[in-house]
């Protein structure tokens, strides 16, 4: 072999390297890149879709519709409740602050209308404004439970267990932390249960001011009214309050009042 031999046979394959350095690897057209107004309508479409499945299984907003929750919840507080709590077979506990769907007739119809600005509406069914219809009210007992009032001190029991309540209740006044909202007074005891298989019995921490589950007990002296318009399906439960989200000076971390621990399990 000649050392012409030789040369021709090193740039025999020049073609390839010399196509290359000229524009890139063949067969593969340049990425397109969508006009800005096609992004945006794209990252909105994900910003729903992605509002819509945090509300629907993790996260929804509330506010606080009235003062029955005072006074660590005051009117037109922002919330938000969490739901992860209560998925599966997991129920409310005793001690937690939820958000629950009106059990019929507790709510006026003003109360549950909800929002009526047609923005509003359309924020509320993604879960970025409260809606209508619900309550906030905290669990005094599950399934099971009996609860009376009150003791000598004026505390509620539960199974038989006084509840120290002194630390997040609000009496007005009253004497007694189960006072009849018939009247605010506490001149009239009363129990109830034992609770039926997925219900709770709730009620809001001003014990005078709240529509809540002891409102709804038939009173003594009324013989035409049906026992049970007090307890709460377990199936209305939207979730339950993690965090007072606003005004910002007041936020923090709902947790549950460490009394509820000392409640014995209803006797079978």
């Amino acid at each position: 072999m000649t050392s012409d031999d030789r040369g021709a046979s090193s740039i025999s394959t020049d073609e390839g390297p010399r196509s290359s350095r000229s524009g890139g690897a063949p067969g593969k057209p340049k990425r397109k890149q969508l006009p800005l107004w096609q992004e945006t309508i794209l990252l909105l479409g994900v910003a729903l879709v992605l509002a819509i499945v945090i509300k629907t299984f993790f996260v929804q907003a509330f506010y606080i519709p009235s003062e029955s929750m005072e006074p660590g919840l005051i009117l037109n507080d922002r919330i938000l409740i969490q739901k992860v709590s209560y998925w599966g077979d997991d129920e409310p506990e005793r001690g937690d602050v939820v958000v629950f769907k009106d059990p019929g007739g507790w709510l006026s119809p003003i109360d549950a209308a909800g929002p009526t600005n047609p923005i509003a509406q359309a924020m509320a069914k993604i879960g970025l404004y409260p809606t209508g219809g619900h309550l906030v009210k905290r669990v005094i007992g599950v399934a099971g439970d009996t609860i009376q009032c009150c003791d000598e001190q004026g505390r509620l029991l539960v199974n038989g267990q006084p509840l120290e309540e002194d630390a997040y209740i609000k009496r007005m006044g009253a004497k007694c932390n189960g006072p009849m909202p018939t009247n605010g007074a506490c001149d009239e005891d009363w129990k109830t249960g034992p609770i039926p298989e997925g219900h709770i019995f709730v009620m809001g921490d001003n014990r005078s001011r709240s529509a809540d589950s002891s409102q709804h007990m038939c009173p003594t002296d009324v013989t035409e009214c049906v026992p049970g318009d007090e307890f709460v399906p377990v199936d209305l439960v939207v979730g339950k309050v993690f965090v007072l989200l606003w005004p910002a000076d007041r936020f923090r971390w709902d947790t549950r009042p460490s009394t509820f621990e000392d409640v014995p399990d209803p006797s079978s």
